[in-house]
């Protein structure tokens, strides 16, 4: 599962840079992600921590190589990209299109990596 846990890195930078970025400069972070909502300093610093703890979760599932969990990360990416389809909907906001691409090609890294790893395994 080696390629599995390497494609989580990606994942582990996006949720750290993110939420760190999110807590320091909320603005400047929703308008480099192409937001048109106002969601005001409050609740983007709250999804910041959010994601700073995710992030952190990610990381400790790397570091310990917890090849259970790997399918449950691509689950719960799943569902994200799900909820920013639906959001985008509500909102008409691209902020949502934005994340959907980002999680959206580490769910198909993480994918790739995990079925050419299991492959591998079999064999």
């Amino acid at each position: 599962m080696h390629r599995t846990n390497l494609s989580l890195i990606y994942v582990a930078a996006y949720l750290l840079g993110s939420g760190i970025f999110l807590l320091l400069a909320p603005r400047l972070a929703l308008a480099l992600l192409l937001s048109t909502g106002d969601y005001g300093e409050i609740l983007p610093r709250l999804t910041g921590l959010l994601l700073l703890g995710l992030g952190i979760l990610v990381v400790q599932i790397i570091r310990y190589r917890v090849a259970a969990l790997y399918p449950t990360t691509l689950a719960v990416r799943v569902v994200f990209c799900v909820g920013f389809l639906a959001l985008y909907g509500l909102s008409r906001d691209p902020l949502f299109l934005v994340l959907l691409a980002v999680v959206g090609l580490g769910v198909l890294a993480t994918s790739v990596s995990y079925i050419l790893d299991r492959r591998e395994a079999a064999h």
